[in-house]
């Protein structure tokens, strides 16, 4: 292990924390939609190119690339931070609070761009590494699809801008600030949209045995989809079937025609993605019909598992070690939220960490969440480290 001099230390990085403040407090104050990154890949890009990167606008939408290349190294890295924020009320009172009604970074994207603008600045001035350096901004991570990943590269983000390896990280609430999780193969599931529309027959509440009732045949199907996991999944495996949504009539005394849910569906494996779907549209079709009913399913795919490189991850994990020491970085557990980063390592090796956000953090997607500046010098200098490790 070396904590040579020669690469980024947190020293490096503390020395910014008030520069780095400021600028997520400014990001943050002023958020934007996916799709809708106009003011924020300006941001970005005016400050990369001020620092002598070669910027790329408009990259699958608002995405920005900065490329920079030292000494006659073969090697390519790319790091990837997210820009956009997502439709939440701020409920923070911070003074740096959203200046956007109805839009805030409750996701922490905020910090994830400014910790990667750190680094970049530092790695332009210090210039401690020999080859390729491919920054990648991305808009629309929460944009379910299309996604900001898959957008860019369909718009060649890697014929482009080719790389050896893609790394990025999302900050963890529930994990002491600054403290480094990392994790090989699986990490994060894969995220899979289901609507299913019962269809019946309406007619009079007093009347309900001329009629095909979808509000009690969606109900019952409510219960039997809870036997998706529990009886087709094998117990040492982990998968999560949710029914997050129920619309169904509008009147106590009408029986109406259909009843509508919406299901989340989570996987951290391909083949029990696909045998959720199977055992899912199955259930649904046979379920209703025992009750002279019909159901419609839309079944759409999501996000994909994220799953990380093997030798990238141990070089992630050397690289933190050596940054912040072994008793603040571990081994996360599988988380079954999801990421559009998984788009990225179809493509290309890599891995996708965690950054600690504070155990008294609000959870992600809350109106009280921030992220915590204390974790800025960390990740800006652990980006820092690991493209100068990675191109040495």
């Amino acid at each position: 292990m070396s904590r040579s001099n020669d690469y980024a230390r947190l020293e490096d990085f503390e020395a910014e924390r008030e520069t780095l403040t400021a600028m997520r407090h400014h990001l943050h104050a002023h958020p934007e939609l996916s799709y809708e990154e106009t003011r924020t890949a300006a941001f970005v890009a005016d400050k990369l190119e001020g620092w002598g990167y070669e910027v790329t606008r408009g990259v699958g939408g608002h995405g920005v690339v900065a490329r920079l290349v030292n000494g006659s190294g073969p090697r390519s890295v790319a790091i990837r931070a997210d820009m956009d924020a997502l439709p939440i009320t701020e409920a923070t009172g911070l003074p740096y609070a959203s200046r956007t009604p109805g839009v805030m970074h409750a996701c922490g994207h905020d910090g994830h761009t400014t910790m990667l603008l750190g680094a970049a600045e530092y790695l332009a001035r210090t210039r401690r590494f020999s080859g390729t350096l491919n920054l990648v901004f991305q808009p629309a991570e929460e944009g379910g699809a299309p996604s900001g990943a898959k957008a860019m590269i369909a718009d060649g983000l890697f014929e482009r801008f080719p790389c050896d390896a893609i790394f990025g990280l999302h900050n963890h609430p529930g994990a002491p600030e600054g403290h480094i999780l990392l994790r090989s193969g699986p990490i994060m599931a894969a995220g899979d949209t289901v609507v299913l529309t019962v269809h019946g027959k309406g007619g009079h509440a007093s009347r309900p045995h001329l009629a095909v009732d979808p509000v009690m045949v969606a109900c019952s199907l409510v219960m039997a989809l809870q036997t998706v996991v529990s009886r087709s999944i094998d117990p040492t495996q982990t998968a999560v079937v949710t029914v997050g949504a129920f619309h169904a009539g509008e009147a106590s005394n009408v029986i109406p025609d259909s009843a509508r849910m919406l299901l989340s569906v989570r996987s951290f494996d391909p083949a029990i993605r696909a045998l959720l779907e199977t055992r899912i549209r199955r259930l649904a079709t046979s379920h209703v019909a025992g009750y002279d009913a019909s159901v419609e399913i839309d079944y759409q795919h999501g996000y994909p598992v994220v799953v990380n490189s093997d030798a990238e991850t141990t070089f992630a994990r050397e690289v933190a070690e050596e940054l912040v020491g072994p008793q603040a970085v571990s081994t996360c557990g599988l988380i079954p939220g999801s990421e559009d980063f998984a788009y990225f390592l179809e493509k290309k090796p890599g891995s996708f960490l965690r950054l600690g956000n504070g155990v008294g953090s609000a959870m992600l997607h809350n109106a009280r969440y921030d992220f915590a500046d204390a974790s800025l010098p960390v990740g800006a200098a652990l980006w820092a480290r690991l493209a100068e490790r990675y191109l040495q």
